[in-house]
């Protein structure tokens, strides 16, 4: 077998990395850090890119027009935000900040449907990237219709610790406000507070500096409650 074609097939066959990827797209990018608190964007600016989370973790929030403002998604390394802007949407239909000091890629919308069009490896991880973003959502709407606010919060430590993703778990990071946790789950801050508490006398959490989160305390999201007899 001719040696320069062997050598094409074993480049073809390296994995796709995103990372590298990412930093080689031509124009359209631009990388910048953010503070703690500090706002990516605003709901109701234009949407007109892209981002992808290289470090930290964000929050994105909606205000309703009464001004209740409610915790929808918790972004952290790897997630890409904002691409609604890229099925059409003229305005952001949130807010997202900065939870932690974190360092974000910017894509304009043209750059990405660019790539998306000329790098088939790109348009498949995105798609699948999207796919398993749906599913969360999904899965996110029962856990908010049926489960208790006990496994719901159960539920918000372990997707915070990446438990279920490729990898090791980590801890989540330091000082995540129970205010925040009691928005995410949707409960009050003193519910909260109370199964924190549950938890760490368990032993499913602990602090130390940050928060550590253990993988029994998935027992609880697993745990069937008990029947009302009628």
């Amino acid at each position: 077998m001719n040696c320069g074609n062997s050598a094409i097939v074993k480049a073809k066959q390296q994995p796709f990395d995103l990372k590298v990827f990412l930093s080689s797209v031509d124009g359209g990018r631009t990388i910048s850090k953010y503070r703690k608190n500090q706002a990516v964007f605003f709901q109701g600016d234009p949407a007109d890119s892209v981002f992808y989370m290289q470090d930290g973790k964000v929050k994105v929030t909606v205000v309703s027009e009464r001004g209740k403002e409610a915790v929808v998604a918790i972004h952290g390394n790897g997630d890409f935000f904002g691409e609604g802007c890229l099925t059409g949407q003229p305005r952001r239909l949130a807010t997202v900040k900065a939870m932690t000091g974190s360092v974000i890629m910017r894509l304009d919308k043209a750059a990405v449907v660019r790539v998306l069009h000329d790098e088939p490896a790109f348009s498949e991880m995105f798609m699948s990237y999207l796919l398993a973003r749906n599913s969360r959502i999904e899965e996110d709407l029962v856990d908010q219709l049926f489960n208790s606010s006990e496994k719901r919060l159960a539920r918000v430590l372990l997707l915070m610790a990446n438990f279920g993703k490729e990898g090791r778990p980590e801890p989540i990071i330091a000082k995540v406000s129970q205010e925040t946790l009691a928005e995410i789950v949707g409960t009050t801050r003193s519910r909260v507070s109370a199964f924190m508490n549950k938890f760490r006398k368990l032993g499913l959490i602990h602090y130390n500096g940050g928060l550590e989160v253990h993988s029994s305390l998935l027992n609880v999201v697993l745990r069937e409650e008990p029947q009302i007899k009628r």
